[in-house]
Formats: C-alpha cells, structure tokens, sequence
C-alpha cells in the first residue's frame, strides 16, 4: 500500500443483550484508501445473516461461506482496483475482517481462546486452526494452487487474504491440507474450516468467569 494512502477506520462494539445476559460483540470498520473503500461490520454472536458485496465474485462466495458456517452476521461493502488485479481488494477485505475481530473481541475476557476444525470436502480434507492470543502468526501448508485461476480469481490470493488477516486479528492461524484436489474444493474447505475454527475459538467459556485465558493476563499485546 503507497505511503500517501488515507485511512479511517471506525470501529465499535454495542452492548446489545443477548437472552439478557450476554453483550452482542459487534464492530463496524471502514477502510479508505487510494486502492480500496472497504465498509464491513460484523456481529460474532449472531445468526448466520450476510449480505456481501465486493468486485471479487469468488472471494464473495467464500466469505458468504464463511458467515454461514461460522454462524457470524456479516455485511460487506467494498470497491477496489480491480482494473490493475484483484490483490488489492483481496488483501484489504482480509485486513478489514481481522480488524472486525479484533475490536469485536476486545480484552477477550473468558474467550474460549482456541478452535480448530477439520472438514471434508469432496476429495478434499483440510484443518484449520486458530488461537486467538493477540500475537501474529501464519502457516501456510496448502500446495497446489500456484498458477491456478478460478474464473478470474488468482488462487494464490487465498494465501494473501489469511496472511492479512492473521497481521490485523493478532491470531495464530495453522492451515492443512491433508488431501488436495480440485482448486475450488480446496479454497472453499479452507474457508469453511477457518469458520468453524473461529466460531470455536470465539465461544465464551462461563467457566473462567470472565477472566483472560492467559497466564500472563493478557490477550492484547
């Protein structure tokens, strides 16, 4: 991103009740630069509902996958350079949705912390696995999508919108493939276990009685 790009970002989180006991982690962020104008808001707790629109049809699809499965209300709105390619956008969607998390997470007091699921898909079997403990870290073990398109999605942007994501979510985020196969089946188990993962990791344990799940006290820096 050129240094003379502008950013705004808004973020907030509403303390909506859920069945009276519980506050709905929500955040709104917006993102403004001379490549990208990205408005998105997510509710963790909610119901699955998403309305997603952006200039990448695929990245579209996986994300509305990835409410759907993570059961997170999410709503996107977002243009880009997609005239030059669809790095860009792609990217900066993955650093507006570890923004989302982030702030919607806040302290991250009684978080369950870690989730990890693996699904199948077709030919396809992939694990996903996050911890949620306010340090950066990827891992990328997906061979076989270099070089290889779908429809007009370059599949090695999938790589790009995780690494984004994990730099903005403060997460630690391990993905597998352990039988690859067709492109498609192996970005949309991708996402789908990433959802699963992440709704996991997101869930509230009443155990800790709101406490952080760390020894050192905190999941913020």
């Amino acid at each position: 991103m050129p240094l003379s790009s502008t950013i705004a970002i808004v973020c907030t989180i509403e303390p909506e009740l859920i069945q009276g006991a519980v506050a709905t982690r929500r955040s709104q962020v917006e993102r403004n630069t001379k490549e990208t104008q990205i408005s998105l808001d997510l509710t963790i707790d909610g119901t699955g509902q998403r309305s997603i629109a952006s200039p990448v049809a695929f990245l579209n699809h996986m994300l509305d996958a990835f409410a759907r499965h993570g059961v997170f209300d999410l709503s996107l709105a977002a243009t880009g350079d997609v005239e030059i390619d669809a790095h860009h956008t792609v990217e900066d969607i993955g650093l507006v949705l570890g923004d989302a998390f982030r702030q919607a997470l806040g302290d991250r007091a009684g978080l369950v912390r870690y989730g990890w699921a693996t699904l199948p898909m077709d030919e396809v079997l992939v694990t996903c696995a996050v911890d949620f403990c306010g340090r950066p870290a990827f891992v990328w073990n997906v061979p076989g999508l270099e070089g290889k398109w779908i429809g007009g999605f370059d599949c090695e942007l999938a790589k790009e919108f995780f690494a984004a994501f994990c730099s903005r979510a403060a997460c630690n985020l391990h993905v597998l493939v352990h039988a690859g196969g067709n492109a498609h089946h192996v970005i949309e188990c991708i996402f789908k276990a990433f959802a699963r993962a992440c709704d996991a990791a997101t869930q509230l344990d009443p155990r800790l009685g709101g406490a952080v799940p760390s020894t050192k006290g905190t999941l913020t820096s």
